[in-house]
């Protein structure tokens, strides 16, 4: 399974919410993430992905699209 189908089923598994076709919507304004669950999807990005997320890339806008986490996550893996 590849990083994309991975984290939408990370999303599924965690908030009940498919984000398959909306992959490149802000998933905050969507009401999919907020703060609490930015940290659980964190964690579990990092048990999955075998990564660890630096405070500093935290941003929001960095991180607000499914498009934008498979790119930070393969990001830190190639680190």
């Amino acid at each position: 399974m590849d990083i994309q189908a991975e984290l939408i089923e990370m999303i599924d598994d965690l908030f009940m919410e498919d984000i398959s076709d909306i992959m490149d919507e802000d998933l905050y304004n969507a009401g999919i993430l907020d703060s609490m669950g930015t940290v659980e999807l964190i964690v579990a990005m990092e048990e999955k992905f075998g990564i660890k997320v630096p405070v500093s890339e935290l941003g929001r806008d960095d991180w607000n699209t499914g498009n934008k986490i498979v790119a930070g996550i393969k990001g830190l893996k190639n680190a």
